[in-house]
């Protein structure tokens, strides 16, 4: 078995947030998707509650605003040669009491985060969705808030993009900033790249 596909099996199996304090709402139903062939790297939150009912992720508005910034279709953003969808949290994590989601759990990321990393050595872009995933990988390197290291962008290399959520949360955000769409133009470009390209020799095994 492959590195990364014994790593994936270990995480659909992981239950330890239903055994912390407090435990997990429901039974866990970590999602994630990658390959050994992945080429782009999803970093976002945590699965919302459509996702959890239909153990899919992105599967919602955010999903096809997501595809939308990326320019690519579902057939695209849902293959594992091409994406790896790995969340700072795999599970649904509940809602709070004005039926907004929870923050990702707390257990999640360090046990395998670090791990992904190691697991997927074809990666090339990398994007961190919202900020748990931009605090997470980017550390000392980000900036005061969310909004300042977007726009900050150009800074973390062609192989890194940090992004905002892309809740609808987020609209009056994005009507803000008119400069997203410079970093949106970019996203679409490296994107088509990416995608694009033949696996055949990249040496995988």
């Amino acid at each position: 078995m492959d590195r990364i596909e014994a790593l994936l099996e270990s995480i659909r199996a992981c239950d330890v947030c239903a055994h912390s304090h407090p435990p997990l709402p429901h039974e866990p139903n970590p999602i994630l998707i990658a390959s050994p062939r992945s080429r782009i790297r999803i970093i976002s939150q945590a699965p919302g509650t459509l996702a959890h009912a239909s153990t899919m992720t992105f599967n919602d508005p955010s999903g096809r605003r997501l595809r939308d910034w990326l320019g690519v279709n579902p057939a695209t953003f849902y293959d594992p040669d091409k994406f790896a969808i790995t969340p700072m949290g795999f599970c649904f994590p509940g809602q709070d009491a004005k039926g907004g989601d929870l923050p990702p759990r707390p257990e999640c990321a360090p046990l395998w985060q670090a791990r992904l990393d190691e697991a997927l050595p074809q990666i090339e872009l990398t994007l961190l969705v919202g900020s748990y995933a931009v605090r997470h990988h980017l550390g000392p390197a980000a900036k005061r808030t969310l909004t300042e290291t977007v726009a900050d962008w150009r800074s973390y290399g062609p192989d890194l993009i940090p992004l905002p959520h892309p809740s609808w949360r987020n609209n009056g955000w994005i009507k803000k900033h008119a400069w997203f769409a410079e970093l949106l133009a970019e996203l679409k470009r490296r994107v088509a790249e990416l995608v694009t390209v033949d696996h055949t020799d990249i040496g995988v095994r």
